[in-house]
């Protein structure tokens, strides 16, 4: 709390500053009024010879018209507002620009600005409704819609923003988990602003949106969500390796159909396993002679002798003719 409200005076008085700068022109000429009487008055006596009370009188007045003129005169850039009393009841809001008012009968107790404004705050051990504790650091865009109700109806309206978002974000957590806390931070922010919309309605003050920036939880229970996250993904990748089992065991039942009444075509198989596995490899391949006899290679090799003498003996034959 100490270093929001630090942080918004700190800003209040950077904006004195800027509107000290933006008043220059009527601060100038004020000076240069009262320049201009004194140096009236001393003509008056050293040239003209008038009695020196004249010459003082003269001073006098135009020091008296320049006071009146800086107290009447006021300058404001765009975006500020003055709240105007007479007799200290309310009489109207001025500004931008330049405007004048009846010194001494009109003050303008405070200059508003309308644009919108960022307030950062947190809430510290704050627990969840399931008994965790975290710490939040969110900020609030809000801005004054009507200088009147901000300036007549609460005494400082940002320390009144930020004394109630601060409760109000504090009510929200205690009754939401930290999983919906960690998943729903867009539905918390909209939540919050709806709340403060309802406080600060009166005040003149709309919230435009809340965000939450950063949510901080204990050491020992980040280890523990991270152990049941690596939990969670291994479960996950088990299942997806045991579906791929099944699906690859589905897919080896229908092609063994296939070879069921093919025994020719399993065998082929069967030797273009061993061929890729040697291939794949690059390195001998010790197999079972079991596995040799099952394949039947010996009665596949002599077919294949077969074919080749007959294919020897046509070739002369097909010379001769």
């Amino acid at each position: 709390m100490y270093d929001v409200m630090s942080q918004l005076n700190k800003e209040h008085a950077a904006r004195q500053v800027q509107r000290m700068k933006v008043k220059m022109p009527v601060t100038l000429v004020t000076i240069l009024i009262i320049a201009v009487s004194i140096g009236l008055g001393v003509y008056c006596i050293e040239r003209l010879h008038y009695p020196v009370t004249r010459g003082v009188i003269a001073a006098v007045a135009g020091v008296i018209i320049a006071v009146l003129w800086s107290l009447s005169a006021n300058l404001l850039t765009e975006w500020d507002r003055a709240v105007v009393l007479r007799m200290g009841h309310f009489h109207s809001i001025k500004g931008p620009g330049f405007f004048m008012i009846l010194p001494i009968i009109d003050s303008v107790v405070r200059i508003v600005d309308m644009r919108v404004r960022t307030t950062t705050f947190f809430t510290e051990e704050t627990l969840t409704c399931d008994t965790v504790p975290v710490d939040i650091d969110a900020v609030a865009f809000w801005h004054v819609w009507d200088a009147q109700k901000a300036l007549l109806e609460v005494e400082s309206y940002y320390q009144a923003i930020t004394l109630a978002v601060q409760p109000a974000l504090r009510d929200i957590v205690g009754v939401h988990s930290l999983a919906e806390i960690l998943a729903e931070r867009e539905k918390m922010g909209h939540t919050l602003q709806k709340v403060l919309e309802g406080k600060t309605e009166g005040w003149g003050i709309s919230v435009t949106s809340v965000e939450i920036r950063d949510i901080k939880i204990p050491e020992n229970l980040k280890d523990a969500l991270s152990k049941q996250a690596q939990a969670e993904r291994e479960r996950q990748a088990r299942t997806i390796l045991g579906n791929a089992e099944m699906e690859i065991a589905q897919k080896f039942a229908e092609a063994a159909k296939g070879y069921l009444d093919n025994p020719v075509a399993l065998q082929l198989r069967a030797m273009n396993i061993v061929y890729e596995g040697i291939r794949a490899g690059g390195s001998l391949m010790l197999v079972p002679g079991t596995v040799l006899d099952t394949m039947n290679l010996g009665g596949i090799a002599a077919l294949g002798q077969v074919k080749q003498m007959v294919a020897d003996q046509s070739q002369p034959a097909a010379k001769s003719v």
